[in-house]
């Protein structure tokens, strides 16, 4: 019987009930919310007459429409404030903890999960935003979900789903000075395409991959998303258990070192079986460039922006005349310009 992948260990974990259709009911260990997909969300427990289920297993903040500097002045635009004084209210009601505006634990949603240790190793992880992928980066099972979804996950503590291919990215090799995490996953999406993941699980491995910081890490499975996958992953390793020690929210104690034997269980099998895998080196990828208007059109930073013309596929060779046009370059023109003094 083949092993199985990090995903496999993951969905497994967390089914509650398989219908006959494939379709599997699982259980999301953490909901984050903030103020732009929630508010319908709450209006719905109202109108139905229903509680969250378990509210500890959720945690908002805002941050889409929260003003960078000077916040004592308040939210000027009425409708960004109206967002957020709605989830202010609507946590308070329903007794959800906030990071509200002046707390000092507020940034951005998918940064004050791990931060603060509340989306861990192993966990399933929801958001109302597309690039909740994010938390993948820590062995969490995350996606972004829909509205009504967000009403569902708040008031069940569980979530509809089908499960997903596995794919598996391997970036061998080191990477060169000053290639970033960003340069990896551009460079990936540029190879795979933006439907590349479509349909899949992502985990990403390698040892570039391993070398990254968990800061990396999450860059990385952010972008997951753009390449079209479900979720991101990367498997747990010492640098995922140092990064969660001592977190706010973490274990403490006799369930810290238990919950570490269990983090260490979650990574593929040696011989885990993988729908697609796609390899490449890292002393390959050099510093990126995006030429256009979607995460695919991207190139070395020493190369040229391209020729449509030489594309032989007609969708996408008016996508990329478009590109170009909205970017005001010059297919064969230099990606970067030499400046004198």
């Amino acid at each position: 019987m083949a092993g199985k992948t990090l995903y496999d260990k993951l969905w497994e974990d967390h089914v509650v009930h398989t219908e006959d259709d494939g379709s599997c009911l699982i259980y999301i260990d953490r909901q984050l919310l903030h103020e732009v997909t929630s508010p319908q969300a709450f209006d719905g427990l109202r109108l139905s007459k229903r509680l969250p289920w378990r509210t500890q297993r959720n945690l908002a903040v805002a941050d889409h429409n929260v003003p960078t500097t000077e916040r004592d002045k308040g939210i000027i635009d009425a409708v960004s404030r109206l967002q957020v004084e709605t989830l202010d209210n609507n946590c308070k009601e329903f007794g959800i903890t906030e990071f509200d505006m002046g707390d000092i634990r507020q940034g951005i949603v998918h940064v004050i999960g791990p931060e603060q240790g509340a989306t861990l190793p192993g966990m399933t992880v929801v958001c109302g935003d597309s690039h909740t992928s994010t938390h993948g980066a820590s062995a969490a099972l995350a996606f972004g979900i829909g509205t009504s979804e967000v009403e569902h996950a708040l008031a069940t503590q569980c979530l509809i789903q089908k499960k997903a291919k596995n794919f598996l990215i391997r970036v061998n090799g080191k990477t060169l000075p000053g290639v970033t995490a960003k340069d990896l996953i551009l460079a990936i999406i540029g190879k795979i395409g933006t439907a590349g993941g479509t349909g899949y699980t992502i985990e990403f491995g390698g040892e570039a991959i391993t070398a990254l910081s968990m800061e990396a890490r999450m860059t990385i499975c952010n972008m997951a998303i753009e390449a079209g996958a479900r979720a991101g992953l990367i498997a747990v390793d010492d640098t995922t258990i140092e990064y969660y020690r001592d977190r706010p929210y973490s274990p403490k104690g006799h369930d810290w070192h238990a919950a570490v034997t269990h983090w260490r269980k979650l990574y593929s099998d040696h011989d885990a079986v993988f729908d697609k895998i796609f390899e490449f080196n890292a002393a390959d990828v050099k510093p990126q460039v995006t030429w256009g208007t979607s995460p695919e059109m991207v190139s070395p930073v020493d190369d040229t922006v391209p020729d449509p013309q030489q594309e032989t596929d007609a969708v996408k060779r008016e996508g990329m005349l478009r590109a170009l046009k909205y970017m005001g370059l010059q297919p064969g023109q230099k990606n970067h310009r030499h400046q004198g003094r």
